[in-house]
């Protein structure tokens, strides 16, 4: 089983990511986020434990890959799941990649990545935190163990000072949680005063197990998320919300962006025509 892989096995028609591998040194996550797709198809999902694989094994690996092509970590685990921090396995995974000359793609909800800032400073890396709310008690029931929102602010105001290229990911966007116009624009202002200089965003998308979850941490938002997801379309495993309102949605985020001169994508929406930075994935800032 190799460690590394090629990004969107699945060839998802509407991702707009440009070449690049996938690596997770974690199989499962601990973030618990209610949301999380992973449930669908990763066995113990909310029990992350480490991938077996020595150092040697991924040396050994790399020395055959592209380094063209940029490596993203991680896609579906978090690389920084709260077990990271007694764990320090990217404290041993970063060094063989950068040292083997790859461009790198941190994909993470914790502010716990701005502990390697020294090895990432040595790199070509660009770091990319969700913030889906700032409101630690939304939070709270969104992504029960994920550190706090402010946490990852901080996280990403120390990365961009030590010049490590940064990106916030407003993703899920979810009616009634964090859709409104008052949020959006709060949650990118809090971003760029951090140093961050671009956002993908993307719209929830549902599947039942994740969908069931969502309804149970907001029952208030029971009968309008069923309405909007009833009247929603079928895209690959998951129901979108209808093409109409994921625009709407994605437009206000831009509206901001702009506002800010914050480079702007989308995630997996089909509306690559939106988009005002080179790209979705930040590979451009390299």
């Amino acid at each position: 089983m190799k460690l590394i892989t090629p990004f969107d096995p699945w060839r998802g028609r509407l991702c707009t990511c440009p070449p690049k591998y996938s690596f997770s040194p974690y199989r499962g996550c601990g973030h618990r986020c209610v949301y999380c797709y992973i449930t669908s198809y990763v066995p113990g999902a909310f029990q992350p434990r480490v991938k077996e694989f020595t150092i040697l094994q991924l040396e050994k690996e790399v020395k055959k890959l592209d380094r063209s092509m940029p490596v993203s970590i991680a896609n579906s685990s978090d690389p920084y799941t709260p077990a990271e921090a007694q764990n320090l396995l990217m404290r041993e995974v970063l060094p063989v990649l950068i040292r083997n000359g790859f461009k790198l793609l941190i994909v993470t909800k914790s502010n716990l990545v701005a502990r390697d800032i020294d090895i990432l400073s040595k790199g070509r890396v660009c770091v990319s935190i969700t913030v889906t709310t700032l409101n630690g008690h939304v939070a709270k029931r969104l992504e029960p163990f994920a550190p706090p929102p402010v946490s990852r602010l901080r996280a990403l105001e120390a990365l961009s000072r030590a010049g490590i290229p940064t990106m916030i990911r407003l993703d899920p966007i979810i009616p009634g949680v964090n859709d409104d116009s008052d949020t959006i624009s709060a949650i990118l202002k809090a971003a760029f005063e951090a140093g961050v200089r671009q956002v993908t965003t993307s719209t929830y998308k549902a599947k039942p197990d994740n969908f069931k979850r969502v309804l149970t941490a907001f029952p208030e938002l029971e009968d309008e998320l069923k309405n909007v997801y009833s009247r929603g379309e079928r895209v690959g495993r998951s129901t979108y919300m209808a093409e109409s309102l994921r625009r709407e949605l994605i437009l206000k985020v831009r509206e901001v962006a702009e506002e800010l001169s914050m480079g702007f994508a989308s995630c997996r929406e089909g509306f690559p025509e939106l988009h005002t930075a080179e790209t979705c994935d930040g590979s451009h800032m390299l």
